[in-house]
């Protein structure tokens, strides 16, 4: 099937639903879900926006503007992950733990509302993207994906996006806060404003992929590779060291390997040999010969 049917199969099965509530992070996958609903259901399509610690102030006013763009009833609502000690504990299954919660304030609203649907914007390139528990979320709380069971690729995502003129067609993938603190390390309130904050300066000086990534204290800035001459600009390097250590880190480290999704916590992380002490700076770790004078 070509895009433009697969766009009308998604449309044609979201009218048939007496409404339906989207969960929007104003990300690329839920803004075109939102802007599909809205054409198959008119006022009866609701996007929600659900505030909490992992959510960068930033995103909430991209979700906002976002979704009077696309023109949806837009609600927000307000939880704590960190309210969850599965969450806090930050384990390997810490994204099951949130999307669950998230999902459930979306059901809430759902039921608030009288409607029996929420969708969210799981596409078809997700589930091969290697370890993703939050999927199973999606499935247990029986999520209704609409690109995914249309075989909406992320690729084909963008280009409905661009079809329906979304200013963030283009916009770079952005998870959640926690996801910048290795696993294994506590998810603190603490440790999710300071990557904020200094990802806030980073949006500031003009870099577009990126990460803060967390390593109990020590920052570890990450750019794209296209944007690694301006992460080395003497200016950029001495406000990123003095503004990362105003909000709280004791160290500061441009990554040169560049950004990368899922490297705060690689699949080959080391532990110790009783299991239960993850070695969180296991990434600095390596040991390098020094003279008398370094």
């Amino acid at each position: 099937m070509d895009l433009e049917g697969k766009i009308d199969a998604v449309v044609s099965d979201l009218r048939e639903r007496d409404g339906v509530v989207v969960a929007f992070s104003g990300g690329v996958d839920s803004s075109v879900v939102a802007a599909l609903a809205r054409e198959a259901l008119g006022d009866d399509a609701v996007a929600c926006t659900a505030k909490s610690e992992t959510l960068p102030a930033e995103e909430l006013d991209d979700a906002t503007r976002v979704a009077e763009e696309i023109g949806i009833r837009h609600e927000l609502v307000s939880f704590s992950e960190l309210d969850n000690p599965d969450f806090v504990a930050n384990d390997g299954e810490r994204c099951y733990h949130c999307r669950t919660m998230r999902l459930g304030k979306m059901y809430e609203t759902a039921r608030e509302l009288g409607i029996s649907t929420v969708c969210d914007g799981t596409n078809a390139s997700d589930p091969g993207e290697g370890h993703r528990p939050g999927l199973r979320a999606v499935e247990e709380l029986e999520v209704f994906s609409p690109l995914l069971a249309h075989d909406i690729s992320k690729a084909e995502v963008r280009e409905i996006a661009d079809r329906y003129d979304l200013s963030v067609a283009d916009k770079p993938s952005m998870a959640c806060l926690s996801s910048r603190i290795p696993t294994g390390l506590e998810v603190t309130e603490e440790r999710l404003t300071r990557v904020e904050k200094a990802e806030r300066l980073l949006r500031t000086w003009g870099f577009s992929q990126f990460r803060v990534r967390d390593h109990d204290g020590l920052a570890r800035i990450e750019v794209a590779e296209g944007e690694m001459e301006r992460a080395l600009d003497a200016d950029f390097v001495r406000a990123a060291r003095e503004h990362l250590s105003d909000v709280g880190f004791d160290h500061v480290t441009l990554d040169l390997h560049g950004y990368a999704t899922g490297s705060v916590s690689p699949a080959n992380a080391a532990y110790d040999e009783e299991g239960d002490e993850p070695l969180v700076a296991d990434v600095f770790a390596q040991e390098y010969p020094v003279g008398e004078d370094d």
